[in-house]
Formats: C-alpha cells, sequence, structure tokens
C-alpha cells in the first residue's frame, strides 16, 4: 500500500483570511486579530471587540468575526478617528506581530538548539474557544489550553485534528428531563477556519484508502497563537457519498465510524505534514484516538527500506503518549477483523503479517480479538504519560498485564499532572485584582512563590469582585431561559428550573461536566430531605447550579441527567436547584467565576484528572470534592473541602453522608459567618487560599514546560532510556 501523496508536494497557494469591506482602512488589522484565536486570551484584544457594540459582543457569546460582519459602518468610522481606541488598537496590532516570532521565548531560551524542530500535537477534539464547536469537553478543552500555553511560550506545536462540521450536538432538556441530541453544525463564514489549497488547484490534499475506497481529504487550518491546526476533512464531492459525512461529527456512528476516523486522524494526519513539508522533530499523541498516527510512520520508514524492528525502535524514540482515562469504556477498541479490513493489507508495505499487524493493538486483558488502541499507542511510544500522580498510580496497576513479570511500580508510565491556562479561564476582574496586588507580570513568571502574596489581598476587594461575577452568572442564567422561552425551546413549567429564582446572594454550589454515572452529579440527592433542610434554610439557604451533557450513546449517564433535572421542578426545594442547558465553554466561564463553591464527587479512582475545578480555584472558588485526580495533589485542608477515600463507600453512602455533614458543620457556617463589615472573612481565607494552590501548582505553564523539559526535548534529542517495550 503505497502513500499516494508524498513529503514533496506542496499546496498550491496560502490559505485566505475573510475580508470585512466595512473595516475602514485605520483599522484594518482587526481581521488579522479576529483570525488569531490568540485574541481570545489577550486582554487588550477582547476589549477592542466589546467596544466595537459592547451589547451585541455579549449576545453573539464573543464571537470577533461575526461582530465584524455585523458591525455599524458608522461605528466603525467613529473608533478610526478616536485617538484613544487607535492608539489601544496599535499596540494590539504591535502584540500580534510578536506572535510571529518564538525569538525571546521560554522555549528559545531553555532550548535554543531545538528552535525550528517541530512537534507533533494529535487530538480527536480541540476546545479552544466556543465559536469553533469542534470539542466535547474535558480532553478538547484541556488539548486547547496544551496549544494556547505552547503558543505562550514558544514550544514549535504543530496540530493535527479533524475538522467537525456538525460539531458535538447541541442540548435539549424535555419537560421530562430527557435529554435531546441535535446537529450543533456551524457556518464556515462564522469562524476563523481557513481552507489550505491541495495541489494543482485541487480541494483535496492528501489521500487515504480504507475499507477498499480511496478517501479524499481537504485541510483546513486554524490558527492559535504561534500554533497553526490542521483539520482534515472529507466531505468532498470526490468522496463516496457514504465517506462524505465520516469526518463531519464528533464521536458519533457507533465503533464503525469511530475506528475510519481514527484511521483518517492518525494516517490522514501524518500524510497532511509530509503533504505540507512539515518533519516533525517529536510527536505527541493525546489520547488513544491518534495511535494510527505512529503506525503510518512505521510504515513510512519500512517503504523507505528500514526494517520492521529498526522502524517500531525509531518511531517509539520520537513519540509521546499522553493517557486521560482510566475507565475501561474510555479507552477506544476495535475488532482485529475490522481493523484489518481498514487498513487494506498495510502490513505488506511494513513487511509483516497481518497478525503480527493487528498484534500491534493486543492487550492481554481485551483478548486477541480486540485492538486496543491504547495499547497501540503504549507499544509504539517511549514516553508514556498519566495526567495527575493518583492517575499513574492507577494507570501503572491498570497497564501490568502489557509487562508480565514486572510490578506496577517498575511499569514505566509516568505523570504530568494537567493544568489550565491562566488566560482563558480567569476573570479579568480577577485578573485586574491580581495586576494591581502582585505587580503586572505575575501570570509570566517562573517563581510559584509569588502566589503566597495572594493571602494578604484586600479583603473587601475580593469579595466586591466574586461578587461582581455572581450577578454576572445568575443575570446570564435567567436572559438564557428568558431567550429559550422566547424561542419556544423552553416550556413555562421548565422556567424555575432553569434558574430564574437564583439568588446572588445565597450561597451557590456550581456542578458542571459530563454526565458520566462514575461522576455521581445525583449523590447529592441520596437523602432528599436532609438536602432539603440544607437548601430551604431561610437563615442559610444553599442553591445549587447544574449543568454538563450526557454522551449520546450513554443511557445510564443520561438517566442521571433526567433524574437530577426532576429535582429542578420539585416544588420542595423552592426554586434552589437549577439546570442550565447546552453546557460548553462559554457558559463553563461563566460558572467557574462566579459560584461559591465547585463540587466534583467522582468515584474514586475514577477521575483522572478534573480540571474544572482548579478553573473555579483561579477564580478563587474552593472545591469540595472526593480525593481523587488532581484533588490528591491540591487539597491542602485551607483551600477547599475532601472526602477521603475511607469515607467513600461502593454505593456511596457514607460519601452523601460526609458530604451532608461538612455543608451542615463546616461549609455553610463558613460562607455565612459575616464581621463587623459584613465580609465573610473566614471563607474569603479559604477563597485566597484555593486561588494560592492552583496559581503555584495547576497552571498550564507548568505542565507544559514539564512535557518540553521532560518529553518533548529528550524524544528530539534522543536521551537515552533504557528500552523496554510492553510484550507484544
Amino acid at each position: 500500500m503505497t502513500a499516494p501523496v508524498t513529503a514533496s508536494l506542496t499546496p498550491s497557494a496560502s490559505p485566505t483570511l475573510t475580508s470585512f469591506t466595512t473595516i475602514p482602512d485605520r483599522l484594518a488589522g482587526l481581521s488579522e486579530v479576529a483570525h488569531n484565536l490568540a485574541w481570545s486570551w489577550n486582554r487588550d484584544a477582547r476589549a477592542l471587540f466589546r467596544e466595537i457594540d459592547e451589547t451585541q459582543w455579549a449576545m453573539l457569546r464573543h464571537n470577533p468575526i461575526v461582530l465584524l460582519q455585523q458591525a455599524s459602518p458608522a461605528r466603525l468610522a467613529i473608533l478610526a478617528s478616536d485617538p484613544s481606541y487607535c492608539a489601544r488598537y496599535d499596540r494590539v496590532m504591535q502584540w500580534l506581530a510578536t506572535e510571529r516570532s518564538d525569538e525571546h521565548t521560554w522555549y528559545a531560551r531553555t532550548f535554543p538548539e531545538l528552535r525550528g524542530q517541530p512537534v507533533a500535537y494529535f487530538c480527536a477534539e480541540f476546545g479552544i474557544h466556543n465559536s469553533v464547536p469542534i470539542y466535547s469537553g474535558g480532553l478538547g478543552v484541556l488539548a486547547g489550553d496544551h496549544l494556547k500555553t505552547a503558543s505562550d511560550l514558544g514550544v514549535p506545536l504543530v496540530a493535527v485534528g479533524l475538522m467537525y462540521r456538525n460539531g458535538y450536538f447541541d442540548q435539549r432538556i424535555r419537560p421530562d428531563g430527557w435529554q435531546e441530541d441535535s446537529d450543533d453544525r456551524f457556518s464556515l463564514d462564522s469562524v476563523p477556519i481557513v481552507a489550505v489549497p491541495g495541489v494543482d488547484g485541487a480541494k483535496h490534499l492528501v489521500v487515504v484508502k480504507t475499507f477498499g475506497r480511496d478517501i479524499y481529504i481537504r485541510v483546513w487550518t486554524l490558527q492559535v497563537g504561534r500554533v497553526p491546526v490542521y483539520l482534515l476533512d472529507a466531505d468532498l464531492e470526490e468522496n463516496h457519498p457514504d465517506d462524505r459525512p465520516l469526518l463531519s461529527k464528533l464521536y458519533s456512528g457507533g465503533p464503525a465510524t469511530r475506528l475510519r476516523q481514527e484511521w483518517l486522524l492518525g494516517v490522514g494526519g501524518v500524510r497532511v505534514l509530509r503533504a505540507l513539508g512539515i518533519a516533525p522533530a517529536a510527536w505527541h499523541a493525546n489520547e488513544g484516538h491518534a495511535a494510527f498516527m505512529m503506525v503510518e510512520r512505521v510504515r513510512e520508514l519500512c517503504v523507505s527500506g528500514v526494517a520492521y524492528d529498526d522502524a517500531v525502535r525509531q518511531v517509539r524514540n520520537r513519540s509521546v503518549f499522553t493517557t486521560h482515562t482510566p475507565v475501561p469504556a474510555g479507552h477506544d477498541q476495535f475488532a482485529v477483523t475490522e481493523v484489518a479490513q481498514c487498513a487494506g493489507e498495510m502490513w505488506k508495505d511494513m513487511g509483516i503479517s497481518a497478525e503480527a499487524f493487528v498484534r500491534i493493538g493486543y492487550h492481554p486483558e481485551a483478548g486477541p480479538n480486540s485492538f486496543h488502541m491504547t495499547a497501540a499507542s503504549i507499544r509504539m511510544s517511549r514516553r508514556v504519560n498519566a495526567v495527575s500522580r493518583r492517575h499513574g498510580i492507577v494507570t501503572r496497576e491498570a497497564s501490568r498485564a502489557l509487562w508480565p513479570g514486572h510490578t506496577a511500580d517498575e511499569v514505566p508510565i509516568g505523570h504530568v499532572t494537567n493544568g489550565v491556562h491562566l488566560a482563558t479561564w480567569m476573570a479579568s476582574p480577577i485578573m485586574k485584582l491580581l495586576d494591581k496586588h502582585l505587580g503586572p507580570w505575575w501570570g509570566h513568571g517562573q517563581d510559584p512563590s509569588i502566589w503566597d502574596q495572594v493571602l494578604s489581598m484586600d479583603d473587601e476587594a475580593l469579595w466586591f469582585t466574586h461578587m461582581r461575577l455572581k450577578h454576572s452568572l445568575m443575570r446570564v442564567v435567567r436572559e438564557e431561559a428568558r431567550r429559550a422561552f422566547a424561542q419556544r425551546t423552553l416550556e413555562t413549567a421548565q422556567l424555575v428550573g432553569a434558574g430564574t429564582l437564583l439568588d446572588p446572594q445565597v450561597l451557590t454550589i456550581g456542578f458542571a461536566r459530563r454526565f458520566a454515572t462514575y461522576k455521581r452529579a445525583d449523590l447529592i440527592f441520596r437523602d432528599v430531605e436532609r438536602l432539603r433542610a440544607l437548601v430551604t434554610n431561610s437563615a442559610r439557604p444553599v442553591q445549587i447550579v447544574f449543568a454538563g451533557k450526557a454522551h449520546p450513546a450513554d443511557n445510564p449517564g443520561k438517566q442521571v441527567l433526567q433524574n437530577v433535572y426532576q429535582f429542578t421542578r420539585d416544588p420542595r426545594f423552592e426554586g434552589r436547584i437549577a439546570f442550565v442547558e447546552d453546557y460548553g465553554m462559554h457558559l463553563a466561564h461563566m460558572l467557574v467565576q462566579g459560584v461559591d463553591l465547585w463540587m466534583n464527587m467522582p468515584r474514586v479512582p475514577m477521575e483522572a484528572s478534573g480540571t474544572s475545578g482548579m478553573k473555579a480555584a483561579l477564580n478563587g472558588v474552593p472545591q469540595f470534592s472526593t480525593i481523587d485526580g488532581w484533588w490528591e495533589e491540591g487539597y491542602e485542608g485551607n483551600n477547599g473541602w475532601a472526602i477521603t477515600p475511607e469515607e467513600d463507600s461502593d454505593d456511596g453512602t457514607s460519601t452523601a453522608n460526609r458530604l451532608y455533614t461538612l455543608l451542615e458543620t463546616e461549609v455553610v457556617p463558613r460562607y455565612y459567618e459575616r464581621d463587623v463589615n459584613g465580609l465573610p472573612y473566614l471563607w474569603l481565607t479559604t477563597m485566597k487560599n484555593a486561588l494560592r494552590v492552583a496559581g503555584q501548582h495547576f497552571t498550564a505553564r507548568r505542565m507544559v514546560e514539564q512535557y518540553a523539559r521532560g518529553y518533548y526535548a529528550p524524544s528530539i534529542l534522543g536521551d537515552v532510556l533504557p528500552d523496554d517495550p510492553p510484550t507484544a
């Protein structure tokens, strides 16, 4: 099987950006700013767009391309003649110019010999901004934060993903609480994604053969600061009608579609980079969906004359693999017969048998008839990591079968605890407080001790800022309910449950994540009367805001969601239980910034990391959680509340009892105890410690620096590690 496109082929022209005829020449660069998603984490750039039309900016959920399309020419003309606006515009354009170079970045200073040697980063989804809905949840958002931080640090990352024109899905909750799913299709005119021209005027850039048919792949590009993202698309007339929608929807269509998507991501992604003339010096597979990327690279080497075992060794030496889930269902597995048909006798190019080919994905616990994508990724990567210390322990134990005769401690899998991108997830008012208290460079330094100064922040300023964010959240929740009611997607009986009666003066708990059963969203309803007493206490009430989606194929998860939703309509809770529909990045920002307490109750040890709690903490919102994922490392006793593993039973009863007890005896009293100035002084201490710990240890900067030092640079430089591959 010979690759249809070789590295010598290059696109015929550069991508063309959307033009906006209404923008005055003086502000022409606004188009360029809008087409680089770095604007989304630059406060000055965001302010430029917001000032064009603040109301429209909010209604459009911060989409600058649509804003510029709809902007009044008269308004833009006024801004073009405003010296203050133009001065700020010029500063933003100067900043954007620096984004074209990595000369003065952390990576250039730390690894000057590695400049210009790209690292390919493959992932099935990217959550970069809500206006580009090609993500489903935590994996994609983490990948987006990784790209943004790589841009900030100057790490020469090149990302590869898939172009989901129909997104993940839009969520609507029926009156009975059952989740309905519909396509989240977006217009290409509304996003900063542009086509990469093919060779000699063709729309496609590469061809991948699978299941006996050629699939022509068109490529789109998205710029994330210094990092280009290449998205693969099969929706071309040249393709068979059954193949055109293959890459149109995220995680859809069952195993048959998933296999094809992952084959095109891995094999097609490698060929796209070759066609673009990009020669990665290291390759990072973010989750097992990208395992075929390594298989294709082995095939390339074998075709060039390298023996199979040597090809595997070379690919392993340059490959990094990150696994994100301890849950067995999170590891994709396909029937070996299907994989063999998908590969189309690729093994002949590799000089091995079909049996040897499918054993690349062999996992002893999955059996000989299953191709295990995580096992394949581990087998083809020299450097493998989990995403928290606890997850590393769980992953090493779960992977022992790949290293028979070894103890879990001897399994060569490390961990890099996840972190979050400060400039994306911290509210602007919180960042302005830190500007004033820590100085303007607090987010760029490498000394974690600067975060200790957070403990001396002014109580009144912090509380006023938090309450401002809380009011904003409540206003957005009410407006979303009003909009849905006006559009007749929300019935009258659902209005209360949508959060219209939420009170910003009341202790507000947030729970927002994917509705999987192990995350136990309904655990807090285990004792309804005990919860009702907490929620409806006239002196010290509590309210809870839920959000999140169940996977379209996860009926048990949908049943948990339905159970939670039905409580929003229960008059016994007096409108203090709310569920906000269609959870995405825009709503996530509002929630982690605007609630008082972040709740997370996963069944231990099934939470790999749980970055939403980090995001909340970076806004001064403490976490209340079982000890799992990042919280095992992050909980210090004064920055939130924890339920220890010994307090957690299999059925959740003891966890629920401990949850209620902590709320009754510690959490609620601490929130409502006020000093002579009416400030919750003990609660503010917890808020400050939450912010301090998150800032010191759980930022994406720390995370990406760890990847660069411990994974990328050694892979490029060929640092010697004991070669102890898993048994095939």
